[in-house]
């Protein structure tokens, strides 16, 4: 979102909550699932954090008076709210068996066996890898790279300063080329 985009959706918010909020969910779903998805290991798990996010985010703003709506950085601000979530189901994650998880996507689009295999595998690596990285360097290379935000809108969602976060990215990046290259 541009930052005259961000306004006029701020100014939207604060007017009319309940008219505005699904245009937001509209707006940033998709990317907060995209997001999501690469830091949680299955989709049903990010697809329940991707719901939370927008329920925490319409509890807060709808307890919010218009002024603080009008100031809100919005992606950094849902951004918090998802890598918080995140965490949280981490910690609950090292308390529960794993489980596997089918290649829904590839299931839904009808690929036959073999691509979803390819597929699968192939997703199957770069989640490896992903988890290879610290949890700070997955989210940050995640939230650059997989989602675009601009370095100051991760250091608002992680709460992490800006340079630490481009540090991070680096790292990450470069961690990621080393096992690609193995």
């Amino acid at each position: 979102m541009t930052v005259d985009t961000v306004d006029l959706v701020n100014d939207r918010l604060a007017a009319d909550l309940d008219r505005a909020f699904p245009d937001l969910m509209r707006e940033l779903q998709a990317g907060v699932y995209s997001g999501v998805r690469r830091m949680v290991p299955t989709g049903a798990d990010a697809e329940d954090i991707t719901q939370e996010v927008f329920i925490r985010a319409y509890r807060a703003m709808d307890g919010y008076p218009p002024e603080r709506i009008r100031q809100l950085n919005l992606p950094g601000w849902i951004w918090t709210i998802a890598v918080n979530l995140c965490r949280n189901a981490a910690r609950t994650r090292s308390r529960r068996p794993r489980t596997v998880e089918l290649d829904r996507d590839a299931f839904e689009a009808g690929m036959g066996p073999e691509a979803s295999a390819v597929l699968s595998d192939e997703n199957r690596r770069w989640a490896d890898r992903l988890s290879q990285l610290s949890s700070p360097q997955r989210t940050a290379v995640v939230l650059r790279h997989v989602v675009g935000l601009s370095y100051a809108d991760i250091a608002e969602a992680t709460g992490r300063v800006e340079g630490t976060v481009k540090a991070d990215v680096h790292r990450g990046i470069a961690k990621l080329k080393e096992t690609v290259t193995t």
